[in-house]
């Protein structure tokens, strides 16, 4: 039985930048990055929480860019703290695409997600 895959350009941008936010809020809380079994579970509910299907192999890409972004971005960003973070939220866990640092987190995303075809 196949499944139907409706993962797009936007849904990898979109993916990839609620995984960066996501290993800015581990650093931030623990001082370590997520471990890959963590983010790749973060990409998983992610994208039951959006009915999206990929394959497994360009989710693995994903959250390996987003392992290598969020260092990147928390350097130009400077989001060390969980105070600095919360703003980048609403609510709960849903990134508010307000604020300015999260559209440009998810600019560098689509941007780096053209690259990783």
């Amino acid at each position: 039985m196949s499944v139907l895959l409706n993962f797009d350009d936007d849904a990898r941008a979109g993916m990839l930048c609620y995984l960066v936010v996501g290993e800015l809020v581990a650093m931030a809380i623990t001082g370590d990055w997520l471990k890959t079994v963590h983010l790749v579970e973060l990409a998983r509910i992610r994208m039951s929480a959006n009915s999206a299907r990929c394959d497994w192999r360009e989710r693995l890409a994903i959250v390996r860019a987003a392992a290598d972004l969020a260092p990147e971005a928390q350097a130009a960003f400077k989001l060390a703290t969980e105070k600095m973070l919360a703003p980048l939220f609403t609510d709960g866990w849903r990134l508010d695409y307000r604020q300015a640092v999260v559209r440009e987190i998810h600019d560098t995303s689509a941007s780096r997600m053209r690259h990783v075809k």
